[in-house]
């Protein structure tokens, strides 16, 4: 993860209303997302995460390139969360809430029974998660493992739920600076 780690040091930290948002290539797609960096990332979320899963569920929209390129690698199918209705039959909309926004998603393709693996760029508030892991149990799917790139240490919404995320890098954003802590 050493590409990664070391990214995380080049890149901007925004004011959104007193939260620091962290804007990284794997999580905003801004500054240019290099394809090593991708692949360095695509390489650990594999050598961590047990494949054998009927789905690989993301939300729209940063969520999408990871998602996508762990798909082409393991040969699972890929269901997008999205941020608009589409009036499928099936369709669960849910509310998330973030540390700086608020929105509706809409799943579809997720039946009862399937094993999905949930994967996401970044764990800080966990209310999209959360919110993700309670439609998902509502719908009657087995959620095997969520696994993140990056997790912000401290209290999360993901916390008031049976389940815990497997990340690659563990971080704090104070003060303007990342810092790493495994």
């Amino acid at each position: 993860m050493e590409r990664l780690r070391s990214s995380l040091h080049d890149a901007p930290i925004i004011d959104k209303n007193g939260y620091e948002y962290l804007v990284h290539p794997i999580s905003n797609g801004v500054p240019m997302l290099d394809p090593a960096l991708l692949r360095e990332v695509i390489v650990g979320v594999i050598q961590v995460v047990d494949f054998d899963v009927d789905k690989i569920v993301t939300p729209e929209a940063m969520g999408i390139h990871l998602a996508t390129a762990l798909s082409l690698q393991t040969d699972t199918p890929l269901v997008v969360i999205r941020k608009r209705s589409y009036g499928l039959d099936g369709e669960v909309a849910l509310h998330q809430q973030t540390g700086y926004s608020e929105s509706d998603l809409y799943i579809n393709d997720v039946e009862e029974g399937d094993r999905v693996l949930v994967v996401d760029d970044l764990l800080s508030t966990g209310g999209t998660i959360a919110a993700i892991c309670d439609a998902l149990d509502d719908i009657g799917a087995e959620i095997t493992d969520i696994v993140v790139v990056l997790r912000k240490v401290g209290p999360s919404a993901l916390d008031d739920t049976d389940y815990e995320a497997t990340s690659l890098l563990d971080i704090t954003v104070e003060n303007g600076t990342v810092t790493v802590h495994n």
